[in-house]
């Protein structure tokens, strides 16, 4: 019988202007419908924009919105005899980056009024800061996680 072979991860190319795997990724995960070039227009011009305000480079402004929303724990199901435990456990850090991507595109296109881009700088601007609604659901999720440290004993690696 054969071993099971391991998936192989996806090497995604780098983006064109930053030449960054991240922001790639980040462009990707914006993009509705198959419409890059409209997403990538909408992720350059919101690194831009965060970039005069804060008069930072874009991929150093980039780099510290994910250390500061990407989450360092996070809790997941475990059922054991019948119940279900919500078991802390460190989050590996690829999907830390895209945790906080994801959550960050989430909250701008919840909100209305302004356009994509703006809300983009505006919340990378705020958790440049330390501060915005992607900032909350991280602390909420290491709050979560700390609630929960009880059965911290219960995860598997």
């Amino acid at each position: 019988m054969r071993g099971k072979s391991r998936y192989k991860k996806r090497v995604l190319p780098p983006d064109k202007r930053y030449h960054s795997p991240i922001v790639s990724k980040f462009i990707n995960m914006v993009m509705k419908n198959g419409k890059k070039r409209l997403a990538e227009k909408i992720v350059y011009r919101a690194l831009e924009k965060a970039s005069s305000e804060l008069k930072k480079e874009p991929l150093e402004i980039l780099d510290v919105v994910l250390k500061n929303v990407g989450p360092l724990l996070e809790v997941r199901p475990r059922r054991i005899g019948g119940a279900t435990y919500q078991v802390p456990v460190e989050v590996p850090p690829e999907r830390r980056i895209t945790l906080a991507l994801r959550w960050i595109i989430h909250i701008c296109r919840d909100r209305q009024g302004k356009s994509m881009e703006e809300f983009l700088a505006e919340e990378l601007i705020n958790a440049y800061k330390n501060q915005g609604a992607a900032v909350k659901k991280k602390e909420d999720t290491h709050k979560m996680a700390e609630a929960n440290r009880a059965f911290a004993h219960l995860a598997r690696f």
